[in-house]
């Protein structure tokens, strides 16, 4: 059907390992391995302010948004505007903060469902990378869940993003036992 509809590949969201044997299973090939991490959300208060500004993103942020993200990942992982929306669509409440100075430079989306908190998207652009913006919208982002009754909040990375990883473990997250994957699925391969 999919094949039929001019679509050449398909990709999974991250999976598990239970998940990814059984795609594999079925004749998917691993695209990328991802580390999950958890933090529990206790020592936040121990970060003191980096005198990065924060402010809630506005309707008007959101082509600077796409732009920052776009710079900040290489092409399979950069959002479009139907990515953002479920992005922040993903959990019951979300929120969108941006590091601006005046031109949007960095953002976090940050989502909570009941007890558990999720950083959906980290980015910062390429030329502010190092200045302490991603620490500020990670830390900002946790608070936030915290104070909104998150007990535990869950992050994951491409385990060749290894500034990202080395930021979540700085601020506290541990990795969880098990990884995830991104799968995908050659259609023109496929009978």
């Amino acid at each position: 059907m999919l094949k039929a509809r001019g679509v050449a590949r398909v990709f999974t969201a991250a999976v598990p390992p239970p998940e990814e044997r059984i795609l594999l299973d079925a004749g998917f090939e691993l695209r990328e391995r991802l580390h999950l991490l958890r933090h529990d959300l206790t020592g936040l208060d121990g970060h003191p302010e980096s005198g990065v500004k924060l402010r809630r993103a506005r309707p008007s942020d959101r082509d600077q948004i796409l732009v920052t993200d776009n710079a900040a990942f290489d092409p399979f992982w950069a959002m479009d505007e139907e990515a953002l929306d479920e992005a922040v669509g993903a959990t019951p409440a979300s929120r969108v903060r941006v590091a601006s100075d005046p031109r949007v430079v960095g953002f976090a989306v940050s989502g909570r469902a009941g007890k558990s908190g999720y950083l959906q998207r980290l980015a910062v652009a390429p030329d502010q990378q190092g200045r302490g913006i991603g620490r500020s919208l990670v830390v900002d982002g946790l608070r936030w869940m915290r104070r909104w009754g998150a007990r535990r909040a869950l992050v994951n990375t491409q385990v060749v993003n290894e500034r990202a990883h080395q930021l979540y473990l700085r601020l506290g997250f541990v990795p969880e036992p098990h990884g995830l994957a991104v799968l995908e699925l050659d259609l023109g391969a496929t009978s």
